[in-house]
């Protein structure tokens, strides 16, 4: 895909299995390279999260009743399948719903618009711990990226992002929009980049999601959700 931009996916079997085959290569190569992964352990605002347990799986059902906002059908992002870039214009199903910049804009807006809430100050509920990876392919490296997300009674996204690589982890913060389902959230203290997806796509195993980069890139990854590891 140009710029791995979410354009209309046509092969959408051979994609969806590719999707599965690379979110068990993603668990097994972290069961394999990191037994212990807690980064967002010893992080500041981890106490004030009052999670027990982050990896734990947020279902619609619990999701909706726990976010005062009234959802009751979860709108679908299906990046690729029925939401696609073409000719720099963004498509819902078959109609254009905003350009490529203003999708953008409308992200950047949605991180923007989450309240000034204290951690200690409100409830979370655990959307589980996630691999970043790129999406479309079947098979790949080790991931390196990974985020610990909860959101609030008010719809404000929180967690960690940790980055393996570069042995960085940082606080992340966006919102859910009510009229949309669309969740958004960056690194605190940053504008770019953005990470997006369907809130209901956070329900599940594999979600797809849009990152919207400083240079007017937005690419296309899958957010791998990871299992609880056994205790021993």
């Amino acid at each position: 895909m140009a710029q791995n931009r979410p354009d209309r996916i046509e092969n959408r079997q051979e994609w969806g299995q590719n999707r599965v085959e690379r979110r068990d290569e993603v668990r097994n190569q972290v069961r394999e390279n990191y037994p212990r992964l807690d980064f967002w352990s010893n992080y500041p605002n981890w106490a004030a999260w009052r999670i027990n347990r982050p990896y734990r799986w947020a279902s619609w059902a619990a999701l909706t009743g726990w976010v005062g906002y009234g959802w009751s059908n979860p709108v679908t992002y299906a990046y690729g399948e029925n939401v696609y870039y073409a000719d720099d214009s963004v498509y819902y199903g078959d109609q254009p719903v905003a350009s490529a910049d203003v999708y953008t804009q409308q992200a950047e807006s949605i991180v923007a618009s989450a309240p000034e809430v204290p951690p200690d100050k409100a409830d979370w509920m655990p959307l589980g711990v996630f691999a970043l990876t790129q999406d479309g392919q079947a098979s790949g490296p080790d991931p390196s990226m990974f985020l610990q997300l909860a959101i609030s009674k008010e719809g404000i996204i929180s967690g960690t992002f940790h980055n393996s690589a570069t042995k960085s982890t940082q606080t992340i913060e966006g919102m859910a929009d009510k009229k949309t389902q669309r969740a958004a959230w960056t690194v605190v203290g940053k504008t770019r980049p953005i990470v997006e997806t369907g809130i209901a796509n956070l329900t599940q195993d594999t979600a797809p999601a849009l990152v919207h980069f400083a240079d007017g890139q937005t690419q296309q990854w899958l957010m791998v959700r990871l299992e609880e590891p056994v205790a021993k």
